[in-house]
């Protein structure tokens, strides 16, 4: 495993979901919804080729499955990664190009105020730790931005967000996922 799924799995208790870490294709079966966390996205992808989890896991959100993606997670999802590495494979599923590390990296870390649709006006917590800079949106419906770039996208049941719920105690994100898992594909 590798990426920020502890604090996810501890976010999605708090709500009242069951959870289970996804390290084969047999975890997958009978799953609601699944969380693409942060981390690096060329090692999430190549361990998820080494143990056969990738073209699976494309099929399962292809299919209808609810996807939680954050940070790394997005860049995984996106159908372009501007300065992937020449070899890198994500599972190409949402209609976005994206800029590795746009933001900045570590030293560049921030937290900003969001409105994301849905949440009533009330703002939401961004941390933003070398996300991803989403610099062309296709057919997504754009939630959130920040300084005029999108930083929260939706596509049918898959939430995608370049910044990190799971480092707040805001669990609104994970709510909605649980939401989104909830309804039929």
């Amino acid at each position: 495993m590798q990426g920020a799924f502890a604090e996810h799995v501890h976010a999605l208790d708090a709500v009242g979901a069951r959870t289970r870490l996804v390290r084969t294709r047999d975890d997958l079966s009978g799953l609601d919804g699944i969380v693409l966390p942060g981390g690096e996205s060329t090692t999430m992808t190549m361990l998820m080729e080494r143990v056969g989890l990738l073209e699976p896991v494309r099929k399962a959100i292809q299919s209808g499955l609810a996807t939680l993606a954050t940070c790394a997670g997005l860049i995984v999802l996106a159908s372009d990664i501007t300065d992937g590495m020449s070899d890198q494979q994500g599972l190409g599923l949402l209609d976005v190009s994206v800029r590795r590390n746009g933001y900045g990296r570590q030293a560049e870390s921030f937290e900003a105020s969001l409105k994301i649709d849905g949440m009533n006006g009330h703002e939401f917590p961004g941390v933003f730790i070398r996300s991803p800079l989403v610099e062309r949106t296709g057919d997504v419906k754009v939630i959130a931005t920040y300084q005029g770039h999108p930083v929260a996208v939706q596509k049918d049941r898959i939430l995608a967000l370049c910044f990190h719920p799971e480092l707040t105690t805001d669990l609104r994100l994970h709510r909605e996922f649980v939401r989104l898992a909830g309804q039929h594909a």
